[in-house]
């Protein structure tokens, strides 16, 4: 059996997470010619993955991650530069890997949106909401300056309407003077 394997890149960079939901006994081999191995136990059912990565990788400067849903492996390559697939082999891809879309950045905007979670520890990620936030009050926090620019744009339209509507009588009379 194999678990769903997602993939993205950047430069220099391998993301593979494993998605396997309380996976047991997990094991992780990574060599430096590209062989990834994973392999693990759930529900009593072995799971596994053997795939070739496409070009060389530093192991010493790749990290991973083992969390209670998944298995994230930030993987270093040898070499800075895109590569044009994930696996060695040419061909259509195994059907339990898949791009991962959330980590995927393309190669001209990769100076825009970078995705470096080398430093970070993925198990103290908590998904849970502040039970104190509130967006109604977010909400009318941000609301309320714009009522009151709103509103002095509105009392600055009104005093030129004000003096345009005083000026205007003044010039009727003043023509009617003349007349």
């Amino acid at each position: 059996r194999h678990p769903t394997v997602k993939w993205a890149q950047t430069s220099d960079k391998i993301y593979i997470t494993v998605e396997l939901p309380d996976a047991k006994d997990v094991k992780l081999k990574l060599e430096p010619d590209g062989k990834f191995f994973f392999s693990a136990m759930k529900d009593g059912n072995p799971y596994e993955v053997d795939i070739e990565l496409l070009d060389k990788i530093s192991v010493e400067e790749s990290k991973y991650n083992i969390g209670v849903r998944q298995i994230v492996y930030v993987i270093q390559k040898a070499e800075k530069k895109w590569w044009s697939r994930l696996l060695k082999e040419e061909g259509k891809p195994p059907v339990f890997l898949k791009v991962d879309w959330d980590k995927w950045v393309d190669e001209d905007e990769e100076n825009e949106k970078s995705f470096d979670f080398g430093d970070m520890d993925f198990s103290k990620l908590g998904m849970g909401g502040d039970d104190d936030f509130d967006m109604d009050d977010t909400m009318d926090e941000e609301e309320e300056p714009k009522k009151s620019e709103e509103a002095g744009k509105d009392e600055s339209v009104e005093a030129v309407a004000m003096d345009k509507a005083k000026e205007e009588p003044v010039e009727t009379v003043a023509e009617d003077a003349k007349a």
